[in-house]
């Protein structure tokens, strides 16, 4: 039963490994490319781990025929379209900057950026 679980589940082991590279990168990362990558590999993490909760075992799509049921609900998949849209959104702002940062300072480095900063 226990190794049943283990090995079905692996969607969300991927979930997780997504989640933590990303927030990892994230957080560890001095570079601000490194950072807005860290930041998209978080997003797909994400998404996964809304498709993999919209999944039904032997659902159908969501197209009324007779004794075609149980349906899978539309709505994750829209609001994870959705969101992939706002991500690329997103990316290509956090993009715009980092090239607007590097031609004023000539650094991406976020610890060199402070220091100019407080000077």
């Amino acid at each position: 039963m226990t190794l049943d679980l283990l090995t079905t589940h692996y969607n969300y082991y991927a979930v997780v490994l997504l989640l933590g590279i990303g927030l990892y990168t994230v957080i560890e990362s001095p570079n601000l490319v490194k950072k807005v990558i860290g930041m998209n590999v978080f997003q797909t993490g994400i998404f996964l781990f809304f498709i993999t909760l919209a999944y039904r075992a032997g659902g159908n799509p969501p197209v009324v025929t007779e004794g075609a049921g149980p349906y899978v609900s539309p709505l994750p998949h829209v609001l994870i379209l959705t969101a992939i849209v706002v991500g690329v959104s997103l990316t290509a702002v956090a993009l715009a900057l980092v090239v607007r940062v590097y031609s004023e300072y000539g650094t991406l480095d976020e610890h060199t950026l402070e220091e100019l900063y407080h000077d």
